[in-house]
């Protein structure tokens, strides 16, 4: 930190870094970067972490900024807030999908562009010479990230950088999402005048007709509980987590007694121990019993949940019996009202609920009540919650058995705590199948699950568990991964920066004997039914080369940095492994550790039997069981 009156450029972003809380910067270096790394490493607390791709760095700050936000245990003046460094151009447009998920799903990160001097800018101007990296359009990096970020600044005045790198980390701060700053590489030893004070959020001010439509919001929220049977279920999304609501949340569970489910995106947003917690709802794609259950309520209150393709279905509407506060707005059925906060609807729902129904008004079994309905599913929610763990399991593993296992796996690694248990790891899921499968894993602790619910960028939890593994050193947070076997060939490279930083993450690469299955499934689920020889829709492009995934402990790893790597296909060989995991003083808790889970090419997540039942009819005579285990 410096006392003096004026600073470099440099020293500017690096102090403003430090004050808002960031331990790590993830990056690629360059030559017009290396100036302000080595102010960093100088003047600040800041530690530099290098990877072997942009993108993975990308993920990497995408994940410590989502485990930062959700930690309750934030130290005073954090912000939960990741950043990226890299070289302009080719580095820039490498980070550029880690960029567009975080703006995505709402993630702040700041992603910082190291550019050539403003002298080889005049250059290109003026005579069309290029410098590294640089094409004929200047301003093409800038242009592209303003379409990603809520700021984005170029910095080739000094005497303007403070004001603009301002700008650009408020910005930040006040939505949530991506910023961009882009430095000339000698602006950063320019002198300019030293930070004063703090950067803070900057909330849109309430105004009489917000509070109108707060107020008019919650009456039509009340009104449709009324006009449904008074047996409304919370659907929670991904914006509790992101606005840190989670308290709000809980409160107005406990006092109401409503059930809830989550969406994919926000699944462990609170403890999935706290009672009325009714399972993970993913529209079509849920588990069957889950969907049962969420559509015989009288009515869905969906806060902070996102409504995609993936969660309804395709579905424009939410429908008569619905009410969404998302995206600082309230819909209920037909009904919209603008600017309401999130944060001030819940409570304002909760106390409106209280007065017209009195506490613990709507507490109730909709499992119990769908199955006196003569629904087939469980006949209490604990019956349903227990089903999703542990066994009898097949003697081979397939992609259910091996989350039921994984589920009894983090079941048995509970520890006892005030308030809630937890447990040693944070997962943390790729896209595709290992999204379906795991989001009906048991969470007894908040804030333990991540995952890209809206983007689905594939191989994202490979870079991202090193970030969440930074972000969690302190509370000795190990992560697990679930990824993909092509997600996992788009990224695995990102396991050297584990090893290299002596981080732990167990990385689970679902192996289904080297085929991108979800795309199978999109474009033709008639592959996975029992009837369809193997042969008839077995499209080439979606083929992978296979890899001996587990083999790649050997490359990565060293004597003096271990990794670990194994394969299982038996749930003999799983449970193993797994009784290894759990003991600290094992040889393979010394580093990372690589599992390739070895599944049949035709075997697929249950909760995805609906594609398969309503594009392919049973043929004549034929059965229509899926081979989903």
């Amino acid at each position: 930190m410096t006392t003096t009156q004026t600073c470099t450029v440099a020293e500017y972003l690096a102090i403003r870094l430090e004050q808002l809380g960031i331990t790590h910067l993830f990056g690629v270096p360059g030559n017009h970067l290396g100036p302000f790394l080595s102010t960093l490493h100088e003047k600040t607390k800041v530690r530099w972490v290098g990877t072997p791709t942009e993108g993975g760095a990308g993920q990497a700050a995408d994940g410590y900024a989502r485990v930062k936000v959700a930690d309750a245990e934030i130290a005073l003046g954090e912000q939960g807030i990741g950043a990226v460094a890299v070289t302009y151009g080719v580095g820039a447009f490498n980070l550029l999908n880690a960029i567009g998920g975080a703006f995505t799903e709402y993630v702040p990160l700041i992603a910082i562009n190291a550019a050539p001097t403003y002298e080889q800018w005049l250059n290109q101007r003026a005579i069309g010479l290029l410098t590294s990296h640089m094409s004929q359009r200047p301003e093409s990096n800038l242009d592209v990230y303003r379409q990603v970020t809520v700021d984005a600044q170029a910095l080739s005045n000094p005497g303007l950088a403070p004001g603009q790198i301002d700008a650009a980390l408020t910005a930040c701060l006040s939505h949530r999402r991506p910023v961009y700053l882009e430095v000339m590489e000698d602006v950063w030893e320019a002198r300019c005048p030293a930070p004063r004070g703090r950067l803070t959020r900057r909330e849109r001010p309430l105004t009489p007709q917000s509070e109108r439509m707060l107020e008019a919001a919650v009456a039509a929220c009340v009104k449709l509980v009324r006009d449904h049977d008074n047996n409304p279920i919370l659907w929670a999304g991904e914006e509790i987590d992101r606005f840190n609501l989670a308290a709000e949340f809980e409160r107005l569970v406990r006092d109401t007694g409503i059930p809830f489910c989550t969406t994919v995106g926000a699944k462990s947003v609170v403890s999935e121990d706290i009672r009325g917690f009714s399972g993970v709802y993913n529209g079509k794609a849920s588990h069957p019993d889950v969907a049962k259950v969420f559509h015989n309520a009288g009515c869905r209150i969906g806060l902070g949940s996102w409504a995609t393709s993936k969660n309804l279905g395709g579905k424009r509407s939410i429908g008569a019996d619905w009410a969404v506060a998302a995206h600082e707005g309230v819909h209920v059925g037909a009904s919209y009202f603008p600017d309401v906060r999130l944060d001030r609807f819940i409570p304002a729902l909760r106390k409106a609920l209280l007065t017209d129904f009195g506490p613990g008004a709507f507490a109730a079994d909709y499992f119990a009540d769908a199955h006196k309905a003569g629904l087939d599913v469980p006949d209490s929610t604990a019956a349903y919650l227990t089903s999703l763990t542990g066994g009898p399991y097949p003697e081979n593993v397939t992609y259910d058995s091996f989350f039921r296992h994984l589920s009894a796996f983090l079941e048995t690694q509970a520890t006892g705590g005030p308030g809630a248990r937890s447990t040693p790891f944070t997962v943390i899921s790729d896209a595709a199948f290992a999204l379906i499968g795991s989001m009906n894993l048991r969470m007894p602790e908040r804030a333990s699950y991540v995952a890209q619910n809206s983007w689905l960028s594939i191989g994202y939890s490979v870079g991202a568990a090193t970030g969440v593994a930074l972000g969690r050193d302190n509370a000795r947070k190990r992560p697990m991964v679930f990824v993909g076997d092509g997600s996992f060939q788009e990224t695995c490279q990102e396991m050297s920066t584990h090893v290299r930083h002596g981080l732990r993450p167990v990385v689970f690469v679902l192996d289904n004997a080297g085929f991108y299955g979800i795309e199978q499934m999109l474009v033709h689920p008639c592959y996975y039914k029992d009837d369809v020889p193997d042969s008839d829709g077995a499209d080439f492009y979606n083929e992978l080369h296979p890899w001996q995934y587990d083999k790649l402990a050997a490359v990565f790893g060293s004597e003096k940095h271990p990794m670990y790597g194994t394969a299982v296909r038996k749930h003999d060989d799983l449970a193993t492994l797994l009784k290894r995991i759990a003991e600290p003083t094992d040889a393979i808790n010394q580093g990372p550790v690589v599992v390739r889970v070895r599944l049949e090419r035709h075997d697929y997540p249950k909760a995805l039997q609906y594609k398969i039942d309503e594009n392919c009819p049973p043929l004549a005579g034929a059965s229509s069981e899926g081979t989903a285990g």
